[in-house]
């Protein structure tokens, strides 16, 4: 199993966000869709 460290940041790049996924490409899609509403990444 391949595993994935990301950084992303907010859009004025004042906040970092870290995590650890397998599926980067589908980790990726869920925050630009905001799939958790509530979740950190989606505010």
């Amino acid at each position: 199993m391949t595993g994935f460290v990301y950084i992303m940041t907010n859009i004025n790049n004042s906040v970092l966000y870290t995590g650890v996924i397998s599926d980067l490409s589908g980790r990726v899609k869920q925050h630009k869709e905001k799939k958790h509403r509530k979740s950190f990444s989606a505010r």
